[in-house]
C-alpha cells in the first residue's frame, strides 16, 4: 500500500509534480547495488497538497484537472507502487519530489528514465525524502 505523503510551499510558477521513489539499497543478484523503482508518479496538479495512503491505483477517482495525473512502471514493469519484500533490514528508500514549469506528455508508458529525462530544463525545485526500513 503506497504511503501517505505531504509537501508544502511549491515554488512559484508550479504547473505539475512529479514523484520518484525507490529503494537505493536494492541488491542486484548479478552485481552492484542497483535502485530499485518502486513508484513513479507524474503530473500530480500543485493544488493537490500530498497523496492519502493506499492512493496508488485510485488515480483515476480524482477526475476534473485531477485526472492528467498518472502512474507510471515500477522495476516489476507495472503501473502503481510496488513496495519491496524486504530480504533484510536497513534499506533505504529515496523519495523525490520535483516541482514543474509544466505538465509532462510521456505517452502511455511511463518510466524513471522517462520521467527523468523530461524533466530537465523544467524543474523548480526538489524536494528528497530518505525513509529507512
Amino acid at each position: 500500500m503506497s504511503p501517505p505523503l505531504e509537501w508544502y510551499n511549491l515554488p512559484q510558477g508550479t504547473k505539475s509534480l512529479s514523484l520518484v521513489v525507490q529503494d537505493i539499497d536494492a541488491p542486484d543478484p548479478n552485481g552492484p547495488i542497483v535502485p530499485w523503482v518502486i513508484w513513479v508518479v507524474t503530473n500530480i496538479p500543485p493544488t493537490l497538497k500530498g497523496l492519502p495512503e493506499g492512493f496508488s491505483g485510485k488515480g483515476e477517482e480524482l477526475g476534473g484537472d485531477d485526472a492528467h495525473l498518472k502512474e507510471g512502471n515500477n522495476d516489476e514493469k507495472v503501473p502503481g507502487w510496488r513496495g519491496p519484500k524486504m530480504p533484510s533490514h536497513g534499506h533505504r528508500f529515496e523519495f523525490r519530489l520535483f516541482a514543474l514549469d509544466d505538465e509532462l506528455n510521456l505517452g502511455n508508458k511511463v518510466t524513471k528514465d522517462k520521467l527523468l529525462e523530461a524533466v530537465e530544463g523544467h524543474v523548480l525545485g526538489e524536494a528528497v525524502l530518505i525513509a529507512m526500513s
